[in-house]
């Protein structure tokens, strides 16, 4: 497990204090960027979801695209932090 940085953990939490659902896009980009950020569990390809689980292999697809990218857990962290804060300019936000 990566260790997480204050900033990261905020905005966690900031992300579940959007006054509106971001869009399908948008909630996988952060999927994605948590996932890679946090490495809990880290990265298997060999835990592909089925072909008929649709859901499970969008959120797959789209953590395997950042880890294809190399991008490097402090990275992802840094990026879900600035896509969080953009999204709360977007949406609003209650807190």
């Amino acid at each position: 497990m990566v260790a997480k940085s204050a900033a990261f953990e905020k905005a966690v939490t900031d992300s579940r204090n959007l006054k509106a659902k971001p869009t399908n896009d948008e909630l996988l980009e952060l999927y994605a960027f948590f996932k890679q950020g946090s490495q809990d569990p880290p990265f298997n390809p060999a835990d592909q979801p089925g072909a008929f689980n649709f859901q499970a292999k969008y959120k797959f697809n789209a953590w395997k695209k950042v880890v294809d990218e190399g991008l490097s857990p402090k990275s992802a962290q840094e990026k879900y932090v600035a896509l969080v804060e953009k999204l709360k300019g977007v949406y609003g936000f209650e807190g």
